[in-house]
């Protein structure tokens, strides 16, 4: 009898330490070149965790936070509100609140001020410009309130959210500090040269690139629902109207001079006389409020537009 429960003690022993030296060996998983061919690649359980975290949080079907408060939830922009035309978007985006939630629990919000519209299809200057769909930037096409996260120069993020039609997606370009200035600070800082005076609240997150970097938006947000999402989501802030039409200026978009047509398009967006706006355009303001002619709007959007907006010529 006794010989048996050692028998079994030994038994289990080594099926606990067989169990933990495949839990510790490194993971084989299997990525597919552009190709479709398999590539192989080791990788400790540890990295495979973080980076697994990283893609379910970026999936289609993100659950919402039971962290949510009702209030959040009430103000919080829901699906609707992005299934719309990408140039409805970009000025319906203007006055609301970009809010991200950082590990620690610290939220920090920035009002958007300044979008950039970027329709796809025929619009030379976006990235999928006649329906050119590649890895990175399949947010565009997926459903309206889809987050795109893309590199420029290396080193720098911008943050895009998607909207009706295929390729379509809204640029944000500019934000007014409203909570959490000092971690904004702090973020933009670590980026700045060692002994760089102070940045002012109004230059914390006036232009793509610095926004990304005060918010603390990640490469890995890419393709994230800001509709559910519990670490980045829009509200709109209670007892506030829409943007009305006379606050809003319509102007050419920003680096884009090379795309020569699309690069006088009037598709940048921004309030009117509002001290976080990354380039004010003079010309710009001296128009008709938010004039667009019919030529300027993107031809999948003329008739949908009309249908929202008194478009007036100017």
């Amino acid at each position: 009898m006794l010989f048996l429960k050692l028998s079994r003690g030994n038994v289990m022993a080594g099926r606990k330490r067989k169990m933990l030296s495949i839990a510790s060996a490194p993971v084989k998983a299997v990525n597919k070149h552009e190709d479709g061919t398999d590539l192989e690649m080791k990788a400790s359980p540890a990295k495979l965790e973080k980076t697994s975290q990283c893609e379910d949080a970026r999936g289609d079907d993100t659950e919402r936070s039971h962290y949510f408060t009702k209030n959040e939830l009430q103000q919080r922009q829901r699906e609707d509100f992005f299934n719309q035309s990408c140039i409805s978007l970009a000025k319906a985006l203007l006055g609301k609140v970009l809010v991200r939630r950082c590990a620690d629990g610290t939220e920090l919000r920035g009002r958007i001020v300044e979008t950039e519209a970027y329709p796809g299809g025929e619009d030379k200057a976006s990235h999928s410009a006649g329906g050119k769909r590649t890895a990175r930037n399949t947010a565009m096409f997926m459903k309206p309130g889809t987050i795109y996260v893309y590199p420029i120069y290396g080193i720098y993020l911008c943050m895009n959210v998607s909207s009706e039609g295929e390729g379509a997606a809204v640029l944000l370009r500019s934000l007014e500090p409203l909570q959490g200035q000092p971690v904004m600070r702090q973020l933009r800082a670590a980026r700045r040269k060692e002994g760089a005076r102070q940045l002012k609240d109004k230059e914390l997150c006036n232009g793509p690139s610095k926004l990304c970097q005060a918010l603390d938006i990640p490469r890995c947000f890419d393709r994230r629902d800001l509709a559910s999402d519990p670490e980045v989501w829009l509200e709109r802030e209670p007892n506030t109207s829409p943007a009305e039409p006379h606050d809003i200026v319509s102007a050419p978009r920003i680096g884009i001079e090379s795309h020569g047509e699309w690069a006088k398009k009037p598709w940048r967006f921004y309030l009117r006389g509002h001290s976080c706006v990354s380039v004010v355009n003079k010309e710009a303001e001296r128009q008709s409020p938010c004039g667009l002619e019919m030529s300027d709007l993107a031809p999948s959007e003329a008739q949908s537009d009309t249908g929202q907006h008194n478009v007036k010529r100017t």
